[in-house]
């Protein structure tokens, strides 16, 4: 777009099981149950890029009035999130994150909102290399504070006060943030996040037929991640799954069939036996309880296909 640079990666966090010593060196923020975006804005255009640089526009008309609420061209980093039963939502979500052009009623039934919680260029000027708190001061002179497009609060120091309103408030955790750190694309370097539930993104590598009612359908999901280079046997999930899911994902599978397991070592065959094999190419997300001492996730439960991720991307997050 004129007058921007090109593509921005957004800056990612570490998963971490508790709070640091040090949590005064931190802006602590919520994380927010969404898909994060870069949004570019100049003139009367807005266009909204995922994580892995996918074109989501067209998929998210109503934020288009973004180009209306800040007069210099801008770059943005922030998160797509549908609000439901006063939190953001990341089932209802999926409803709407793999529709290229909406229907007008999808739209008035699961509208979406932008939370902007970062500024990386205004006017001709990049900010990448400002502090947290000098883009965290900018970004809130833009006045981003009505629907749909909107800037959430930050709260220095205590983090122990923010993670226990984000229990409360039942939302999924929080994120730490340098106060004197820089924006680095793509990079993890110095911010984390603490969850409240925990949640990895994993490939499908194939899937287990159902039985009974579910007979010629997907019954369960065989899932890995990467471990280096090696990808590694991570469990299944059979829950979580409605109808419509389990028919859509017949179908984006169905031409990813491979003969063979796509695993460095091969899966227990007691718990995949019967598998129908595939390229793992799809990412999605599940939740679960706890891992056992080989990595596998235990009571693990569907909740949607993240196509915001590339494959090669997807590890054992530690922790």
């Amino acid at each position: 777009m004129a007058g921007l640079p090109g593509l921005v990666r957004p800056m990612l966090a570490t998963l971490r099981r508790r709070l640091p010593a040090d949590q005064d060196r931190y802006g602590w923020e919520f994380k927010w149950d969404g898909v994060r975006a870069i949004g570019y804005v100049s003139g009367r255009q807005v266009r909204l890029l995922s994580r892995n640089g996918t074109d989501m526009t067209a998929s998210y008309p109503e934020l288009a009035g973004l180009a209306g609420r800040v007069r210099a061209p801008v770059i943005v980093d922030g998160e797509i999130v549908a609000v439901h039963a006063g939190r953001p939502d990341f089932g209802v979500l999926q409803s709407r994150m793999h529709v290229r052009r909406p229907a007008a009623r999808l739209i008035d039934s699961i509208p979406v909102q932008l939370y902007v919680f970062d500024l990386l260029h205004s006017g001709d000027r990049p900010l990448l290399g400002l502090r947290y708190t000098e883009r965290r001061a900018r970004l809130e002179d833009l006045g981003l504070d009505a629907d749909p497009v909107r800037t959430p609060p930050w709260y220095p120091g205590d983090g122990e006060i923010v993670l226990a309103a984000s229990r409360r408030h039942d939302l999924e955790g929080v994120v730490g943030k340098p106060l004197a750190s820089r924006y680095q694309p793509g990079r993890r370097r110095d911010r984390i996040k603490i969850k409240n539930t925990r949640h990895q993104e994993l490939l499908i590598c194939g899937w287990i037929p159902g039985t009974g009612r579910r007979a010629g359908m997907i019954g369960s999901l065989v899932l890995g991640g990467y471990d280096g280079t090696r990808l590694r046997y991570a469990g299944t999930v059979g829950t979580g799954f409605t109808h419509t899911m389990r028919a859509d994902l017949m179908r984006k599978l169905a031409p990813l069939e491979r003969d063979t397991g796509p695993f460095s070592t091969p899966a227990p065959p007691r718990y995949t036996s019967g598998a129908r094999w595939v390229e793992p190419r799809l990412a999605g997300e599940v939740a679960f309880t706890e891992r056992t001492s080989d990595g596998s996730l235990r009571h693990a439960s569907w909740r949607g296909l993240r196509n915001d991720k590339d494959p090669g991307q997807v590890h054992h997050e530690s922790g």
